[in-house]
C-alpha cells in the first residue's frame, strides 16, 4: 500500500527539483535528435486555405457538439464526419442536411477514420476520439497531408508526444491541441494583464482539473475514461490547469519546463466507482488526487491537480502570482493588487491587499481585453455556446489562421509539454515521489522566440 503521509525522504526528494541540489537524483528521459533535414514548428505558418475543410473524428459528446458548433465559423466547413458507430455518424449528418449542408461519411469501421484522412476534401483533420486514438488518427493524417486538432488530453506517453513533434516536423502539416481553456474569458484578460505588466513578474501559477465525475462515467463509451483511471496511475488529465499558466509563462518562448515532481493520495473511491460500472474487478492505479509540481528554467513553479473521484466541486484553480499581484479565478474570481501609496498597516488585518471582485474586478477587466476578443466575437461565441463561448473562441481562431497563413496559437510543442505531465507524473510516482528531468521538445530553441502572442492578418 502507498505511503500517503509526506516522510523526510520524500521531503529531500522534493528538493532535488529546486534550484543547486543535487541534479544526480534526478531522473532523466533520452530527448530523441532531429531527424537530418527537419527543422522546428516554432511559428510555423502554412499556406492559406480560403474554406477549410474540416474532417470531424469521433462523434460522441465532444465531437457531436464540434460539427455544430463548426457550422457558425466563418471560413470552413465540415467536409467529412467519421465514427465508428454508424448511428452517430448518421446523427451529425443530418444535422448539417437540416441546415441546407452535406459532408461525406466514414463509419462502422475502426479504420474508417482513414479514408476521410485520404479525402481530398479534407484540409484539417479534427479528432475527438477517446484518447487511445487520438495519436493514431493524428499520425495518419499528418502522413497524408492533413492539419490535425486533437482533443485533450492529445496524448497519453511521451512516445506519442515525440511521434507527434517529430511527424509535425517531418510533414509540416500543423497539430494543435483543442485546449479550449486558454480561451475562457478569465484567462484571457488575466493573460493579457500580466503581459502588460500588471502583477510585475510571474513566479508562480497553478492550474487544476478537479471535477466530480460521478454523473458522468457511463456516459463514455464502454467506460473508456474510468479504465484509463484503473489502469494508469498520474495526473490523466493535466491541461485544462495547465495550458493557461504555461502562456503566461511563456514556456517555450523563453522559458522552459525542467523538473517534476509528483504525489498521490490511495485509490479510495476509485475502485468503488469501478465496482459500480460493472468492470473487472482488479486493482485500481489512479489515486483520487494526484498533485504535481513543475519548475521552471528561469525558476518559477507550476502546481497541477486532479481529482476526478471526490465531491470537491469544479475547480481548474487558475492562478497567477507575480512580484506585485495576483489573479485567481476559483473558488471566486479575483484580482489582488499592491495598494498605492504608504498606509499605516493595520496588523490585525490580514487583508492588506487592494482587492478586485465583483463589479469592480469587471470594471478593472474592462479595460485589459484580449486582442483575439472583439465585441462581435464575444456576442457571437456566448450566443453559439460552447463551454460558455470558449469552444467556439478556440474554433474561430484555428480557423482565422488557418485562413489567414499564420503560425497557430498553440504549436505541437504546447501539445507536448502540456501533456507530457501524464507519463512524467507517473514515472515520478512510481519511484517514490523522485524528480524528473521534463524533456525539451524543441530541442534547443526554446528560447528563440520571447513571449506568448498572437498572430493577425495584416
Amino acid at each position: 500500500m502507498r505511503n500517503t503521509v509526506i516522510t523526510l525522504a520524500a521531503i529531500l526528494l522534493l528538493a532535488v527539483g529546486c534550484k543547486n541540489a543535487d541534479q544526480s537524483s534526478v531522473i532523466k528521459l533520452p530527448v530523441p535528435p532531429r531527424e537530418a533535414g527537419q527543422t522546428d514548428m516554432l511559428q510555423f505558418a502554412a499556406d492559406p486555405i480560403e474554406n477549410v475543410g474540416i474532417g470531424v473524428v469521433g462523434l460522441g459528446m465532444r465531437g457531436g457538439d464540434a460539427v455544430q458548433r463548426l457550422t457558425f465559423v466563418p471560413g470552413c466547413h465540415v467536409a467529412a464526419v467519421c465514427d465508428v458507430e454508424p448511428d452517430r455518424a448518421q446523427k451529425s449528418l443530418e444535422y448539417l442536411q437540416g441546415k441546407g449542408l452535406t459532408a461525406n461519411v466514414y463509419s462502422g469501421e475502426e479504420t474508417s477514420y482513414q479514408a476521410l484522412c485520404e479525402d481530398p476534401d479534407v484540409d484539417l483533420v479534427y479528432i475527438c476520439t477517446d484518447w487511445v486514438h487520438h495519436v493514431p488518427v493524428a499520425l495518419y493524417a499528418m502522413e497524408h497531408g492533413k492539419h490535425v486538432a486533437i482533443e485533450v488530453p492529445s496524448a497519453e506517453s511521451l512516445q506519442a508526444c515525440w511521434d507527434l513533434v517529430n511527424t509535425s516536423e517531418r510533414t509540416r502539416r500543423h497539430c494543435m491541441i483543442l485546449e479550449n481553456c486558454c480561451y475562457d474569458f478569465f484567462e484571457l484578460t488575466a493573460l493579457t494583464m500580466a503581459q502588460q505588466g500588471v502583477f510585475g513578474e510571474i513566479i508562480h501559477a497553478e492550474g487544476a482539473y478537479n471535477h466530480n465525475l460521478d454523473p458522468f462515467w457511463k456516459a463514455y463509451w464502454k467506460n473508456w475514461r474510468l479504465e484509463f483511471n484503473q489502469k494508469y496511475r498520474g495526473d490523466l488529465y493535466p491541461t485544462h490547469g495547465f495550458g493557461p499558466v504555461c502562456q503566461a509563462l511563456d514556456i517555450h518562448r523563453g522559458d522552459r519546463l525542467t523538473t517534476l515532481v509528483a504525489m498521490d493520495t490511495d485509490p479510495f473511491n476509485g475502485p468503488k466507482h469501478a465496482k459500480a460500472a460493472g468492470m473487472e474487478d482488479k486493482p485500481f492505479a489512479n489515486g483520487d488526487i494526484t498533485m504535481t509540481m513543475l519548475r521552471t528554467e528561469k525558476g518559477k513553479t507550476i502546481l497541477l491537480e486532479h481529482d476526478v473521484l471526490t465531491p470537491r466541486p469544479y475547480n481548474r484553480m487558475y492562478q497567477l502570482v507575480g512580484t506585485d499581484g495576483y489573479a485567481g479565478k476559483y473558488p471566486i474570481q479575483e484580482i489582488c493588487l499592491r495598494p498605492e501609496g504608504a498606509e499605516k498597516v493595520d496588523y490585525q488585518n490580514l487583508g492588506y491587499e487592494k482587492v478586485y471582485r465583483g463589479e469592480t474586478l469587471q470594471e478593472l477587466m474592462a479595460q485589459y481585453r484580449n486582442p483575439i476578443l472583439t465585441p462581435e466575437l464575444e456576442a457571437l461565441a456566448k450566443e453559439v455556446g460552447g463551454h460558455g463561448g470558449m469552444d467556439f473562441i478556440m474554433d474561430y481562431r484555428l480557423i482565422y489562421c488557418l485562413n489567414n497563413g499564420l503560425p497557430l496559437d498553440m504549436d505541437v510543442y504546447d501539445l507536448a509539454e502540456w501533456c507530457c505531465v501524464t507519463e512524467l507524473s507517473r514515472i515520478s510516482l512510481e519511484n517514490g515521489c523522485a524528480p524528473v528531468e521534463v524533456p525539451d521538445f524543441t530541442r534547443g530553441a526554446w528560447d528563440r522566440i520571447q513571449g506568448f502572442s498572437y498572430a493577425f492578418a495584416k
